[in-house]
């Protein structure tokens, strides 16, 4: 399992902020330099308070090495025209770097806060790749551009608009997903799966991974270099005492995401329906102070992976090594000692195998 990269980008900063502070764009390039100096493979950013493709160009810029990604930019409030110039921009200026990962997000923020009609997601999302991969193909070939579908039609592209092949054409995508029919799209037209933080080792492998392959049969596709990457969640500290917390923080956020229709699914599979509905109910009442006290302790453990930073890197590979490539952590920069655990940390989980991971995704 290899580390690769550090989500978000703003725990490298030396302190610990609040994860609602925005980012201090004015530091994105020196991180992601130090990141390339610990030894990451590479730095996801996701769309939350600022616009991921600008954040990876700040990145890029600034590092030689560092693979970089979004983790994850939200697919339908763009263009497919319009995703497919930033990401072949990010391709450029990387030299091959970018890798697109692209997330539905949820009826209510795609209808309320972005303005757009809803539509299924599967066959929506599968589309719209095809849709991106057929504008690259257009820049980099010259072949006739000619997206029709139920959401998009897409057949014009003159010269001045069109900027034509580069070095690196070939952009991975990987898709964001926690229900079955996402994966078994992602197993069709993406290079890549990317679990939501709820997934469990076992729901990845009982319910994601057989959808993958499912779908990767239904189009022909091998999955030799396909990816599973994820960001766990962990509670983690440097003693045992900074770990409550850590553990307490986490135990809200749990509650949370069970509270989240879209979610029960990775809920239901341990028999946590019952309690996703629950607090469901308490989170449509906005009695958030009461849901985290259903998070028992058994229910913190099936999802959280929690540990001292001596303890972390063993306790993750242990728990996904065998059904994710790529695993996403980080901690607070505040000095050396900071840097040289980080450093530590990423030489641990690089040091484990890929071949469970690869023989689990392939069946």
């Amino acid at each position: 399992m290899l580390l690769e990269t550090l989500l978000p980008l703003g725990k490298v900063d030396p302190g610990l902020r609040a994860p609602e502070t925005p980012l201090d764009l004015a530091t994105v390039g020196r991180d992601a330099r130090l990141l390339e100096e610990l030894g990451y493979d590479g730095l996801v950013v996701e769309e939350t308070k600022d616009d991921p493709f600008i954040l990876l160009a700040l990145a890029a810029q600034a590092t030689t090495r560092l693979r970089i990604g979004t983790s994850v930019a939200i697919a339908f409030p763009r263009s497919p025209a319009v995703t497919a110039m930033s990401a072949w921009t990010l391709q450029k200026l990387s030299h091959g770097r970018f890798t697109l990962g692209l997330g539905t997000q949820v009826k209510a923020h795609i209808e309320r806060r972005f303005g757009l009609p809803w539509s299924p997601a599967g066959p929506w999302m599968r589309e719209y790749v095809g849709a991106v991969r057929a504008v690259w193909d257009c820049w980099q070939t010259g072949a006739p551009l000619d997206v029709r579908g139920p959401h998009y039609t897409i057949n014009l592209m003159v010269p001045l608009f069109n900027p034509g092949p580069i070095e690196h054409p070939r952009i991975p995508i990987q898709l964001a997903a926690v229900n079955a029919m996402m994966c078994q799209v992602a197993g069709e037209v993406a290079d890549g799966l990317r679990p939501h933080p709820v997934c469990t080792p076992s729901y990845i492998a009982e319910v994601m991974l057989p959808a993958v392959r499912a779908g990767a049969a239904r189009t022909g596709r091998p999955l030799d270099d396909f990816q599973v990457s994820m960001k766990p969640l962990v509670a983690a500290a440097a003693t045992e005492a900074e770990l409550a917390p850590k553990v307490r923080d986490v135990r809200a956020r749990i509650a949370f995401y069970a509270s989240t229709p879209q979610y029960r699914a990775a809920f239901a599979h341990h028999g946590l329906g019952e309690l996703a509905d629950r607090l469901k109910l308490l989170s449509r009442a906005q009695r958030w102070e009461e849901m985290p006290q259903h998070i028992s302790d058994e229910v913190l453990h099936t999802y959280v992976t929690v540990g001292t930073y001596d303890e972390i890197a063993g306790k993750l590979c242990d728990r996904y090594g065998p059904v994710v490539t790529h695993c996403e952590f980080s901690i607070p920069v505040k000095d050396d000692a900071d840097r040289d655990r980080l450093r530590g940390l990423a030489a641990a989980i690089q040091s484990q195998s890929l071949d469970r991971a690869r023989r689990a995704i392939g069946g």
